[in-house]
């Protein structure tokens, strides 16, 4: 039976339990990560877009590091957003201050009508590097 780990990014933890959900799944060299969104440490919603896009891509980059994983591990990318059609230039725009270069990890983006009060949400697989996977 495949040994399932579960990961969360520091200082968070609290927030995944009073939820019941783990922020990540370690199976393998394979990481599940659960949606990420745009919120502080305690777990308010960030109203402006923007930040709330840069805070759920940097919750998204504490979960991968408590793994030992980083955005260049990614392999699938799936996000979640309300307005897509209003949204989707904004989102870009940050997309691309992270991933300035190829290769691009695949990318697929869901429009939704209800996130919890959040606007954008990010769910991603990675592949855990080797180094990280000995530790």
């Amino acid at each position: 039976m495949m040994q399932r780990e579960v990961i969360f990014p520091a200082g968070r933890h609290a927030l995944y339990e009073k939820h019941g959900y783990s922020a990540a799944i370690k199976s393998g060299d394979l990481l599940f990560v659960s949606g990420q969104v745009g919120s502080p440490a305690d777990g308010s919603v960030e109203p402006e877009l923007a930040e709330q896009v840069r805070l759920a891509f940097r919750n998204l980059q504490a979960t991968l590091a408590a793994a030992g994983c980083t955005l260049d591990d990614l392999i699938d990318v799936t996000t979640f957003h309300t307005d897509p059609e209003n949204q989707f230039a904004t989102v870009l725009a940050i997309k691309n201050e992270i991933w300035r270069q190829a290769p691009y990890p695949n990318w697929t983006a869901v429009g939704v009508n209800w996130l919890a009060g959040f606007d954008f949400e990010i769910k991603v697989i990675a592949r855990v590097p080797e180094a990280a996977d000995n530790h």
